[in-house]
């Protein structure tokens, strides 16, 4: 890589020992450039002479003639401009971990396979040209594809009844060379259906700033209650499901948002969204929480009502890879308001923030790390609250907001989370390891087997004030444990997670009536 061989290399270029070479993986043969004359910045800290340290004087840097980027058939160079930081008149530091994170970047637009950078020597002794060699891939996937089995449970355990759901997501991600993204998703479930379109535009009208546009539609239903559920009801069909409180409810609305880059791995992103509500609730409802009768809360009103709020989220990103990453960081936190103001019939916030960190280890093996936590205050729709089935692996996570697997998570630890599908708070520690079995340059670039361990814990307001009944010491607090193993694969069209955890998730963890 640019950052780790640039010193050495270039010491023996002031030497005299070596010809010109590729400086970064995916480089082409390179013209040595002799930094003899140094740059105005390189001279004055050269003049300091004794006052300087040592590791300060013999620090190599050149002069930039430019930028030439070379391997680009259907991806613009102003595209690709973007996301590297120099330009000519620039004084490169081979030692700037800025190079390093150019690669990074350019790697994480899923534009390029390979990204390879080199010096060429430049028109005047220690000035250089930086060349960037890229490999481009398909920039058409599928971004999200989902399979399942939603499922109720019997009293002894069992599943019933079945009914399928699917869903597909996919983008052209860097349109026409332009790096504009144009998507689309539809989910299907059992009288359920989620339709979402989106559009960004990473420098819109030419600026600095991103613009993008999503659009959704859900007609869909959610299941409320944890057992002996009654209820009474406007629609006669939600009685098919007669273990379940059931609201039907309708969605449409809008998304329109900007982001900017705040430094060379950060971004701040700032969104504003309007949606009307169309929710048929049951009158009136309750069923057993622990060990006693009480009312269903359904968070949410009945009737047309309209949500909006706003959100902003700032993005930190040092991943060598959008997908089979094995090295930095990636980290998010974000506030979103329900803001009556502006119309909203809710009034929230919801706070989130998230961490990844990889290492890579000897072999090629990379351990992941992973932290979570949430909060919402106020009065959210429920479909804004955090959902159980997000954080457990073992049971199917929502596909375009669509809920449709009825089935409680599973409660290793014997908790009180076993009373959750909606939470007010949430947090998850995970840890991941991967070990790669095959890498290649076809429709295929890498499979790795991974398995991944954690600890995760959603619970309502209710459970940290008014725990439910029959609980008693560590079991009032709602957390479970979870676990995946699986398949993750790198292809043509997008990364694939072969994931052997929801199949078990369909064998039942207890038995007896449901909980």
């Amino acid at each position: 890589m640019l950052s780790r061989a640039f010193p050495a290399l270039c010491s023996a270029l002031l030497a005299g020992a070596l010809p010109g070479r590729a400086l970064a993986q995916g480089a082409g043969g390179a013209e040595p450039a002799t930094p003899d004359r140094r740059p105005p910045a390189a001279a004055q800290a050269h003049a300091a002479g004794a006052s300087a340290p040592l590791q300060e004087r013999h620090r190599v840097r050149y002069l930039l003639d430019g930028v030439e980027i070379r391997g680009n058939q259907r991806t613009a160079a102003r595209v690709i401009l973007r996301y590297v930081g120099f330009r000519a008149g620039d004084v490169l530091d081979v030692e700037d971990p800025e190079i390093e994170l150019t690669r990074y970047r350019l790697l994480g637009t899923g534009f390029f396979a390979s990204v390879g950078l080199s010096l060429r020597k430049g028109a005047e002794r220690g000035s250089a040209t930086l060349v960037l060699d890229v490999v481009e891939r398909n920039t058409f996937i599928v971004q999200d594809l989902w399979l399942g089995i939603a499922a109720d449970e019997d009293t002894a355990g069992n599943a019933r009844p079945l009914s399928a759901f699917t869903g597909v997501q996919v983008a052209e991600t860097n349109l026409a060379g332009t790096g504009i993204t144009l998507g689309a998703g539809v989910g299907l479930a059992a009288d359920q259906l989620a339709l979402r379109t989106r559009f960004v535009d990473p420098a819109f009208v030419g600026t600095r700033w991103s613009a993008a546009v999503t659009v959704l539609y859900n007609d869909a239903r959610d299941f409320f209650g944890n057992r002996d559920v009654a209820f009474e009801s406007p629609l006669l069909e939600q009685r098919e499901v007669t273990g379940y409180a059931v609201v039907a409810y309708k969605r449409f609305g809008a998304t329109l948002g900007t982001g900017h880059h705040v430094s060379s791995s950060s971004q701040l992103s700032l969104d504003y969204h309007l949606e009307q509500i169309d929710a048929t609730v049951p009158t009136v409802a309750s069923h057993m929480r622990g060990d006693r009768r009480e009312p269903i809360d359904f968070d949410i009103l009945g009737g047309k009502t309209v949500l909006s709020s706003l959100r902003a989220a700032i993005d930190h990103d040092t991943r060598d890879a959008p997908f089979l990453t094995t090295r930095g960081t990636f980290a998010s936190a974000s506030v979103t308001v329900g803001v009556p103001p502006f119309g909203s019939d809710y009034g929230y916030q919801k706070f989130e923030f998230g961490a990844q960190r990889w290492f890579r280890l000897p072999l090629g093996h990379v351990l992941r790390l992973k932290a979570f936590a949430g909060a919402v205050a106020g009065d959210a729709p429920f479909f804004e609250k955090f959902y159980v089935g997000d954080f457990t692996d073992l049971l199917p996570d929502r596909l375009l907001d669509l809920a449709p697997d009825r089935r409680q998570p599973p409660n290793f630890l014997g908790t009180d989370i076993i009373e959750v599908r909606y939470g007010d708070f949430a947090a998850k520690l995970e840890a991941e390891y991967r070990i790669p079995i095959y890498a290649g340059r076809g429709s295929i670039y890498g499979v790795d087997l991974f398995g991944a361990a954690g600890l995760y814990g959603v619970a309502t307001r209710r459970e940290l004030t008014d725990a439910p009944a029959g609980y008693e010491g560590l079991a009032r607090v709602p957390v479970d444990v979870t676990y995946n193993l699986g398949l993750r694969v790198d292809t043509s069209v997008g990364g694939v997670t072969l994931a052997f955890s929801n199949l078990l998730g369909m064998i039942p963890a207890r038995h007896g009536e449901r909980k």
